[in-house]
């Protein structure tokens, strides 16, 4: 394991210094270090699980309740009046900590906050009915 497999683990545990926003059970978020813009902050489970779809179950609601509650509150003490929620799965997808994590990332008048761009290709009609059917014969 590298230092980044257990980085967030210890900022969790309090062996890495952090500026924490909230902290439950299971959930322990805090600001970023290298924030896109003011009020960047990370939502993580506690425990180590690389992505989203490994997560049991009481730590995927525990994460879905405090999200918007931490979404709420970096809005209201910042100012900010958009933001976006980014979360990544695998180092394909842009993921650089293998541990979930969540960026509730403010969006500025001034353009700081998440560059985005969204190169949106037509969704194939053929295809959608046996890929809409296949997503959800996989669904436990």
């Amino acid at each position: 394991m590298s230092d980044l497999d257990t980085l967030f683990e210890r900022i969790a545990a309090g062996e890495i210094p952090s500026h924490r926003v909230y902290e439950d059970q299971h959930v322990f978020a805090f600001l970023d270090i290298n924030p896109l813009s003011r009020g960047h902050t990370l939502v993580i489970p506690k425990k180590r699980y690389v992505k989203l779809d490994e997560l049991p179950e009481d730590v995927a609601v525990a994460l879905g309740k405090a999200l918007p509650r931490i979404a709420k509150a970096v809005i209201t003490a910042t100012g900010a009046t958009a933001y976006n929620v980014l979360q990544n799965n695998g180092r394909p997808a842009g993921q650089a900590i293998p541990h979930v994590h969540f960026h509730i990332i403010p969006k500025y008048a001034d353009g700081s906050g998440l560059p985005h761009s969204w190169p949106a290709r037509s969704l194939d009609k053929e295809q959608a009915p046996k890929l809409a059917q296949a997503i959800a014969q996989h669904l436990s």
